[in-house]
């Protein structure tokens, strides 16, 4: 079996939805599926990452030559708004063209429960959850980083962290309010800041960002960001799956969550601690802004992570669930899937 696995615009996309494509071909190494990175119909199935217009132009030949298409859900226009300059203009005319792209395919592949119940409001084309998964051998020996990257930085434990491109839906103003609210933590985001590509109020919050919250830019070995990391924060507001998330559960990191039906998988106190959006359970504030955020939510949960046995244990019962988004784990769903296609 010989798969056409593409991904347009590779040259220029990065973050989770290129380290998706790198672990899907991974894992095609493991499971011996053979595959070439050209779009080709020499092939028995096309497997398209980002449904641009050389993606949907092979599609079509696709579905006319009788080779079965599949397309990754990793675009949604929920999770489009709030990332670069103009997304959210963008965001509105992204639906239709979306719909009409993922009706394409044979199979669409989501990352996620969430994504699939997304997208089952684009298209009734077929849909598989399979995981963006996490590479473990990626992390080997970050404990090691420890020290440099605490230094490099000025970072005292309990450090709070984040891992991603530096983008507003994340829940920036989010991470920045709490900082604000905690001086006597450090808090600090490992990710490229882009700024020539950053709006007016997503540069505005990274310049006004209190001393003890660090933004570090590109980063050339992203295991010292879990080394030099002790509370994972991930305030995101829309997420398809969350590949940083991930790794900081594999790297045994306690996560600290908003609580959106992405993360539903997770359990609350056990494997996290979730914060509801203002006016949604205990962690309510009075002085959320008008977006709902509940920054006295995120401060009350980090406070309770400032002991160390706390979040050892948070951080175990993580790795332990992680075990199951590894690569070797979830390899055989794209050889059974591409079978059942054939």
């Amino acid at each position: 079996m010989k798969v056409s696995h593409y991904f347009e615009f590779a040259e220029r996309v990065t973050g989770g939805m290129a380290a998706s494509v790198d672990h899907q071909r991974k894992m095609f190494d493991r499971v011996g599926v053979e595959y070439t990175t050209e779009p080709t119909l020499d092939a028995d199935v096309l497997h398209l990452n980002l449904m641009g217009p050389r993606s949907v132009w092979y599609a079509r030949r696709a579905r006319k030559a009788g080779v079965p298409v599949v397309a990754h859900t990793h675009v949604t226009a929920e999770d489009f708004g709030d990332s670069f300059r103009f997304t959210n203009a963008l965001a509105r005319p992204l639906r239709p063209y979306l719909r009409r792209a993922y009706g394409l395919a044979d199979r669409l592949i989501c990352p996620s429960e969430y994504n699939r119940s997304v997208i089952e409001g684009y298209t009734d084309a077929p849909t598989t959850v399979v995981s963006n998964g996490v590479d473990r051998g990626k992390l080997y020996g970050f404990e090691s980083l420890e020290a440099e990257y605490r230094d490099r930085y000025d970072l005292d434990p309990p450090t709070v962290f984040m891992v991603g491109h530096v983008i507003k839906r994340k829940g920036l103003e989010t991470f920045v309010e709490t900082a604000h609210r905690m001086p006597d933590v450090d808090f600090v985001w490992f990710g490229p800041i882009d700024r020539s590509l950053k709006g007016r109020e997503t540069k505005r919050l990274v310049d006004e960002a209190p001393r003890n919250c660090t933004f570090t830019g590109f980063v050339d070995d992203i295991r010292g960001a879990y080394a030099a990391g002790d509370v994972f924060c991930f305030p995101t507001h829309e997420e398809n799956e969350g590949i940083a998330l991930l790794e900081a559960m594999a790297a045994g990191k306690p996560l600290v969550v908003r609580d959106i039906e992405t993360f539903s998988w997770l359990d609350d106190g056990e494997e996290c601690l979730k914060v509801g959006d203002a006016g949604d359970g205990a962690h309510a504030a009075a002085d959320a802004d008008a977006r709902g955020d509940n920054v006295e939510g995120f401060v009350e949960a980090i406070d309770a992570l400032r002991d160390a046995d706390r979040r050892a244990e948070l951080g175990a019962r993580a790795a332990e669930r992680s075990e199951a988004f590894s690569l070797d784990a979830i390899a055989d769903r794209y050889r059974s899937l591409y079978a059942d296609l054939v």
